[in-house]
């Protein structure tokens, strides 16, 4: 609706003051702030005056003249140029009646076809996932699952730590300690494997031979080593096998492209740099620095190793290069800030990365939090599995469950308390400014009111509910034979919340914060129970008009859930 409305204004301004540069972006169309102001507002009158020298409000006044009114009911001009719109109800219904019929409700994507990498979750291999990872991997998806919707090209990248000294590390001490392990003899499971690298780092920093043999072993793994590199690969399937269990319990596409992908490009990558006359050397290390900023990026240690600073700038020219990506999103803690400051001026420095051609985004978020208001760690004082999180949730879920729906199956409750357990974990972070820090609670999670999964899940199963009820239903016949007409203030409310979804996903995917949808979701949940409310459906003379305007709802509810990664539920 905005992009229609600006249009008008665009084409309004344009006619009124003819002759005059009239640009796109001095256009600011924005949601009323107050309902009794009416549905939008036009606030350029202000920025135009600077522009053409005039009035302020007789700016406004001039476009309101010129302004095509056939969708608007209402249009006026408030204080000194502020313009408040007003849409018809008539125009509101008609709009309803082509994005009801439409499967992709209405969302007309400029991003379709073009190619997006998202990086995401990226766990270390021979570690478990723990509640660090949490973030990365349920923000990552949303975003992702955005893109997808908007008909993107979405390579979805796990990019996982899987190259390096603590390999080296973990491979002598098996080979030591653990050789029926290397021989493929014993079979161990990732909790174990971590057992191993604790010990192996701690014989590391206390035995200089076994120290050595750990860089050797690095060494012959960097060189193909066949039985280095059979150890690593069965490190990697051991971490891959727990990995999995978590992606399927959260629904998580992703693909793995660790740091041992890279290895073969670092050399080049390296030498490139020199060559553009980037690289200075630091105390023996090859290093770029960047004008305002003190620390360098480090592309190549004194010792001749590579670190993950190379690694990054052989991902950025891959995905550039090779990947043909137009986007490039990566989500990693803020921590990472400067690191990924530096790999982008890097790569604009290098030409490898044109600002005009691919636009890259580091996206940043805080950290979860235990009640204590401290980082979210066991009673232990140990970091939080992340597998033990999610069963904690599911665990609680099942509990709420048994009191609210005795009549449900096992196999019902066991699904319904997963669905509801893990949409609860992922939309309480989702509806969190991903830059801020969260506190996780499963009390406060899994509460049936606010803005909460579970608040949303049940104005959604509400509205099953109403089609349940009636019986004969056919819903495929009413899409033909009956049209949504708006009278009930209540139904013109729902139904302005419902025109503005695919405003809301565009914003979405340019600012990447995923609370937006998730406040659009609970404040549509919140104007459906107000229109539940103020509006018979089930048996009255406008239950067929009404029963599409609930369709609607509850397909928008659901394709929104779907695109935070949430599933829905049939009953509650």
């Amino acid at each position: 609706m905005i992009k229609l409305i600006h249009a008008l204004f665009l084409e309004a301004a344009t006619k009124a003051f003819e002759g005059a540069e009239i640009a796109p972006e001095t256009i600011e169309i924005t949601l009323a702030t107050q309902e009794k102001f009416g549905h939008y507002q036009c606030n350029s009158a202000m920025r135009l005056a600077k522009i053409l020298h005039k009035n302020p409000r007789e700016i406004a006044q001039q476009m309101v003249l010129h302004l095509d009114q056939a969708i608007f009911q209402e249009v006026s001009v408030e204080g000194p140029g502020f313009i408040n719109l007003t849409l018809s109800a008539s125009y509101l219904s008609e709009r309803l009646n082509l994005i009801l019929r439409d499967p992709r409700l209405g969302v007309v994507s400029e991003h379709k076809g073009r190619r997006y990498i998202v990086d995401f979750s990226s766990p270390n291999i021979a570690k478990e996932m723990h509640v660090g990872h949490l973030r990365s991997t349920i923000i990552g998806d949303s975003i992702a699952r955005l893109f997808e919707f908007l008909q993107a090209d979405v390579v979805r990248l796990n990019h996982v730590g899987d190259w390096g000294t603590a390999f080296g590390m973990l491979i002598a001490y098996l080979r030591q300690s653990e050789p029926e392990v290397i021989a493929r003899k014993k079979q161990v499971d990732l909790p174990t494997l971590m057992q191993f690298y604790r010990a192996s780092k701690a014989r590391f920093d206390e035995d200089e031979a076994f120290k050595q043999e750990a860089r050797q072993s690095v060494v012959a793994l960097q060189a193909g080593d066949q039985q280095a590199l059979a150890a690593w690969e069965m490190i990697c399937e051991i971490s891959r096998s727990a990995y999995k269990e978590v992606y399927s319990l959260l629904d998580i596409r992703i693909e793995e492209r660790g740091e041992s992908f890279y290895n073969p490009m670092l050399s080049d990558i390296v030498a490139d740099l020199e060559e553009k006359g980037l690289v200075t050397l630091s105390e023996g290390a090859k290093c770029i620095f960047h004008e305002g900023i003190k620390i360098p990026l480090m592309l190549q240690k004194s010792d001749g190793g590579f670190n993950y600073d190379t690694t990054d700038m052989a991902a950025m020219v891959h995905r550039i290069n090779e990947e043909k990506a137009e986007r490039i999103m990566i989500l990693t803690d803020a921590g990472q800030a400067l690191h990924f400051e530096l790999v982008e001026k890097t790569a604009i420095a290098a030409g490898y990365l044109d600002p005009a051609k691919v636009r890259f985004d580091h996206i940043t978020f805080g950290v979860v939090l235990g009640t204590d208001g401290k980082k979210f760690r066991t009673r232990s004082g140990h970091v939080e599995r992340l597998m033990d999180l999610l069963t904690g949730a599911v665990d609680a879920a099942r509990k709420i469950l048994v009191e609210r729906e005795g009549a449900l199956s096992e196999k019902e409750l066991s699904e319904h308390a997963e669905i509801l357990g893990i949409d609860a974990v992922k939309y309480s972070d989702l509806s969190c400014n991903r830059k801020s820090d969260y506190v996780f609670s499963y009390e406060r999670m899994l509460r049936f009111e606010g803005n909460t999964a579970a608040f949303i899940l049940y104005s959604y199963v509400r509205i099953i509910s109403i089609k349940r009820k009636i019986e004969g239903l056919d819903m495929q016949e009413l899409y033909k034979s009956s049209l949504i007409s708006l009278e009930h203030p209540s139904e013109v409310s729902l139904g302005l919340h419902l025109l503005r979804f695919s405003d809301v996903l565009e914003q979405m995917a340019q600012d990447l914060l995923p609370n937006y949808l998730t406040d659009y979701l609970y404040m549509l949940a919140q104007k459906f129970n107000q229109f539940f409310r103020d509006c018979r459906v089930q048996g009255d003379a406008r239950q067929n008009e009404r029963l599409l305007l609930c369709e609607l709802a509850a397909r928008t509810l659901e394709q929104g859930l779907s695109i935070l990664g949430l599933k829905t539920l049939d009953r509650m």
